[in-house]
């Protein structure tokens, strides 16, 4: 089934959740998704403090667009700050990460296959 037609709806009216694999200090909020395609759109909530060293440099098979509109997070292999404002569109097999976020940070975040 594809994503399914939502019309405006207040962003608290959906639950932050875990992510999966467990990443202490990011959560996200689903605000759409196809299961069948694995395309989804997002919230991810870095806690003050977050830090995905753990995981690793990250590579995905899918497209990724995120928008960073509260706080700020840092890309410890580039040794860059992103902040609010800031936007990224990741190609798939496209290196990103570790990150930290000193502060925090929230972002919305698109998914997609060709």
């Amino acid at each position: 089934m594809p994503k399914p037609a939502v019309e405006f709806t207040p962003i608290d009216s959906v639950d932050f959740t875990d992510m999966v694999p467990y990443v202490e200090g990011v959560s996200q909020a689903v605000l759409a998704e196809d299961p069948q395609t694995g395309a989804v759109t997002r919230v991810l909530k870095f806690a003050p403090g977050a830090d995905t060293s753990a995981q690793g440099v990250q590579v995905h098979d899918c497209w990724e667009e995120l928008f960073i509109f509260e706080g700020s997070i840092t890309d410890l292999r580039l040794n860059r700050t992103f902040r609010a404002g800031d936007w990224a569109t990741r190609p798939p097999g496209m290196e990103h990460g570790p990150w930290i976020s000193e502060r925090g940070a929230k972002m919305f975040e698109v998914r997609y296959y060709e």
